[in-house]
């Protein structure tokens, strides 16, 4: 039996249409990009499907066609969006199966605030959404935990924490700043997040920066947002790094943490790095979870309700 009811399915097909509509309106190309890749994410927070060829090679299945469309980007092929498959080695939860369907969108000449528009138009074309609401990674901190963590130290973030409750022996234990800021936002103030209307927030740490850039005016930050409502994170864009030896030196960072925390050191997307040289245009990209999207759409509380054989189905 699917896992989604006949209903459900026949609205997610419907749904999926209607996210084709918007971009052919927008004159923004559909593309399709490879699923397996001998080249993985480093990312330390994402672990990936590893299979082999016949001859012993390894191969990953997606966790993102982000580096494929960017290799598209380089050759010019001007704004695009792609619904695609991706695969993320975690744990099956109500948001989340282990393979899931991302939309991956890049659009050329614009910043990362010109995209969060868009989407906003995106959001009300899809799903009648007539606004959405936008904050400061630093102001979510300060309305929420009335303190601003930029320039503070892990001490002085426990410290801050104290103040205003009892710290899980999980937060009470961790060195990492980044992990340290990056547990205290999913656990205290990401359930508060887009009560009403979706909500951006923007302008994340720099050493949280991923695959953006660096904010030019603050190096404190980098121009990074993520998109949430009712609680759930939708949405994961950047003004979109162009730099090739940055971008190097950063998957080699990434590998040189997984070292360090025992996962396996995964191999730096060579092609990616070339393109790179030859140059990617300005450009800002999203990733939007095609699943979570239709969860609120249909007013479902697990995801297995709205994709058509869950994991333990499949």
């Amino acid at each position: 039996m699917p896992s989604a009811s006949i209903k459900n399915l026949k609205l997610r097909a419907q749904f999926i249409q209607r996210v084709r509509s918007f971009f052919s309106n927008e004159n923004i190309l559909e593309v399709d990009t490879p699923i397996l890749s001998p080249y993985g994410t480093t990312d330390i927070n994402i672990d990936s499907f590893i299979t082999t060829y016949f001859d012993k090679k390894k191969y990953y299945l997606c966790t993102s066609p982000e580096f494929h469309m960017k290799r598209l980007l380089c050759d010019g092929i001007g704004s695009i969006y792609q619904i695609s498959k991706a695969f993320r080695n975690e744990d099956v939860s109500k948001v989340h199966n282990p393979e899931f369907t991302m939309l991956e969108w890049y659009q050329v000449g614009i910043d990362h605030f010109e995209l969060i528009k868009v989407i906003e138009r995106f959001l009300k074309f899809v799903m009648g959404i007539p606004k959405c609401d936008i904050i400061s990674y630093d102001e979510c901190f300060q309305k929420y935990l009335q303190f601003s963590p930029l320039d503070l130290t892990v001490n002085e973030i426990r410290q801050q924490c104290l103040k205003r409750l009892e710290l899980s022996e999980e937060l009470e234990q961790e060195n990492n700043k980044d992990v340290l800021l990056q547990l205290i936002f999913s656990l205290l103030i990401e359930p508060n997040l887009g009560e009403n209307y979706p909500i951006f927030v923007h302008s994340f740490p720099a050493t949280q920066a991923s695959l953006a850039k660096i904010n030019e005016f603050d190096s404190r930050i980098s121009d990074r947002f993520e998109l949430y409502y009712k609680g759930l994170e939708l949405a994961n864009g950047f003004h979109e790094l162009s730099d090739h030896v940055e971008q190097n030196n950063r998957f080699n960072n990434d590998n040189f943490k997984r070292l360090h925390q025992n996962k396996e050191v995964v191999p730096i997307d060579v092609n990616l790095i070339e393109s790179l040289k030859f140059g990617l245009p300005k450009c800002s990209g999203v990733a939007i979870g095609i699943d979570r999207l239709l969860m609120l759409e249909l007013k479902e509380n697990n995801i297995d309700k709205v994709i058509s054989f869950s994991f333990d189905k499949c």
